[in-house]
């Protein structure tokens, strides 16, 4: 089993990254599993307590289910992915069926911060884009997808999102193997990673 950590600055284009790699791969020996699916259970706080949260922070994350789940995958054992809303700003009680793949991807900003799944990834990919660029994509993707509003957008990523990428997403990109521009040079560090992976599945 090989197992790929994707990480990289809200909006910097990790799944694209990831939807390039995919391409043309045998969708049944490979999985993705998102960073954003294991934010902490906040059953215990209303509604407008959850808003208030620094979902940027690694405390937001419940690595140690994310890095347990990983090792089960490695044993051949099937989990129970959490499933996320944006909306409510908590987990579902929904889960999601996830079968041990020959490859699994796992994507998000913050998982090169946690050196246990440092520790896990076979190959580790950092995604680098522009700041004003990844400011647009985000601000698209929180108003088309998840009902934001511009003010609100704009509010978090000067109090927070700005501040936590310098903080604590940015500096990961130490820890990587290969750092992805995207951009339309990409092209061929996508390929070197879609070549190893080819490889491992031979």
């Amino acid at each position: 089993m090989l197992i790929i950590g994707i990480a990289g600055g809200t909006g910097s284009g990790k799944t694209t990254v990831v939807n390039q790699i995919l391409h043309e791969l045998p969708a049944d020996e490979v999985c993705v599993i998102s960073q954003d699916s294991y934010y902490n259970k906040t059953v215990n706080l209303s509604y407008e307590e959850r808003t208030k949260i620094n979902f940027d922070h690694p405390k937001a994350i419940d690595f140690e289910l994310l890095v347990s789940h990983l090792n089960q995958l490695r044993e051949g054992k099937i989990i129970e992915q959490p499933v996320y809303s944006f909306i409510t700003h908590n987990r579902t009680t929904d889960t999601l069926i996830t079968n041990p793949r020959k490859v699994i991807i796992v994507e998000g900003i913050l998982i090169l911060n946690n050196k246990e799944l440092r520790d896990i990834f076979d190959i580790k990919i950092f995604v680098h884009a522009d700041t004003d660029e990844r400011l647009i994509r985000r601000l698209r993707r929180d108003i088309e997808e998840r009902g934001r509003d511009v003010n609100e957008v704009i509010t978090r990523y000067k109090n927070t999102l700005k501040p936590m990428h310098q903080q604590f997403i940015e500096p990961t990109k130490n820890y990587a193997d290969i750092i992805i521009p995207n951009d339309r040079y990409n092209t061929v560090a996508v390929d070197i990673v879609r070549t190893v992976i080819n490889n491992k599945l031979k």
